[in-house]
């Protein structure tokens, strides 16, 4: 009898072990993210800190893990929504990636129709929260870099500011947020819409030298856009003494690829660059970073990592729930209220983050040091300052 009861103390010891074997599963995330076309540049950073996040959530979660599927939507709506139907094609069970709300607006709604989770950080049109989506969420917002930029133009004492801005829906809406944000302070506005195939800005650059004679511009576009802008300013040479852009425009990426354009522009930034990390988690981050891409992050890979960390969180809290078959990454992603690499997170009904506010950082040198807001400043600004 005694024998028998250790046989089942034993067998019982196994199922234990079984179930705890079985729960600990391995779940696929998808990344929709561009990789070619106009927007690689952007999709390529975001994906190495998607990548990073991985790493860190693998290493220490203790009991799921987390296998990536890439596909490239090479920068184009239709591709987005063909990468998503793909990714659920091979049961994903959330997407994180995405970037220019025209391409994450079809995306997320394809992703809506198949019961997955959509997560970004590449999209502020607030068109995106507004039509209704259960299934999407942004850790950032048009809010938040409208603060900054008005900001930054409101301490330096601007006057008159031309704004450049692609015909876009997030870049358009930005743009109109800062126009009027900033004619409510008395400051001379003009606005020069072009439409996001141009190459040649000399035509706009001229416009702002001759007519506008403004002292600031604010740039509100992408990657090509600010490259094209400043080209054609170096060469026309408007008597202008700032300039400013949003996303994608004060990092080490840029100032490496562009040395000539880059001094003393200004840009939205999470961090200064060279970037020390005081939290336990900012170390992982940045340890991680250097471990797997033999770099230091800059804010894009941060963006992409906190997107991704929150969605992988949500997941195991899912599976441990037994709901992930159940919209349980979607109500667990609604839970999220945390400190983060950027700050604190929550979402609200629609899928944003009420928390978020970027701040402004300007290349001086090799580095990228925060100018704006001033509790926040590494350096003082350089103004007047050009890169010519």
């Amino acid at each position: 009898m005694k024998a028998n009861k250790i046989v089942l103390a034993i067998l019982a010891l196994g199922t234990v072990g079984s179930i705890n074997l079985a729960s600990a599963e391995e779940f696929l995330v998808g990344v929709q993210i561009p990789l070619t076309g106009p927007l690689a540049r952007v999709g390529l950073g975001t994906q190495e800190g998607i990548r990073v996040a991985a790493e860190v959530f693998n290493k220490t979660n203790g009991k799921h893990t987390i296998k990536l599927i890439t596909v490239d939507d090479e920068s184009a709506p239709a591709k987005a929504v063909a990468a998503v139907e793909k990714l659920a094609s091979q049961n994903v069970v959330a997407i994180t990636g995405g970037y220019a709300s025209n391409n994450i607006s079809p995306a997320s709604d394809a992703a809506g129709k198949l019961g997955l989770a959509y997560v970004t950080s590449g999209g502020v049109d607030d068109g995106l929260i507004n039509a209704g989506r259960k299934n999407f969420f942004r850790i950032n917002n048009t809010q938040g870099y409208q603060k900054a930029l008005v900001g930054l133009l409101t301490d330096l004492s601007v006057k008159s500011v031309s704004i450049i801005y692609s015909t876009k829906d997030a870049t358009h809406g930005l743009a109109a947020d800062v126009e009027k944000t900033l004619a409510a302070k008395g400051v001379k506005v003009v606005t020069h819409a072009f439409d996001p195939l141009i190459t040649d800005f000399k035509p706009i650059i001229n416009k702002v030298k001759l007519r506008d004679r403004s002292e600031f511009i604010v740039m509100v576009g992408y990657e090509n856009d600010y490259v094209g802008i400043l080209r054609a300013a170096r060469v026309l040479k408007p008597s202008i003494k700032g300039v400013a852009g949003v996303w994608s425009l004060a990092t080490p990426k840029m100032a490496a690829d562009f040395p000539d354009l880059m001094p003393n522009v200004y840009g939205t930034a999470v961090l200064p660059f060279p970037v020390q990390f005081s939290t336990e988690e900012g170390k992982r981050f940045a340890d991680g970073y250097k471990a797997l891409l033999n770099k230091d992050p800059d804010y894009l890979g941060q963006f992409g990592y906190v997107q991704s960390m929150l969605l992988f969180e949500a997941i195991a809290r899912a599976a441990d729930k037994g709901t992930l078959k159940k919209g349980g990454v979607i109500d667990e992603m609604r839970k999220t209220d945390r400190q983060t690499l950027i700050g604190r997170v929550q979402f609200d009904a629609r899928g944003d983050n009420p928390n978020f506010t970027q701040r402004m950082g300007q290349h001086q040198g090799k580095k990228v040091e925060l100018v704006w807001p001033k509790e926040s400043a590494t350096a003082k600004p350089v103004y007047p300052g050009l890169p010519w």
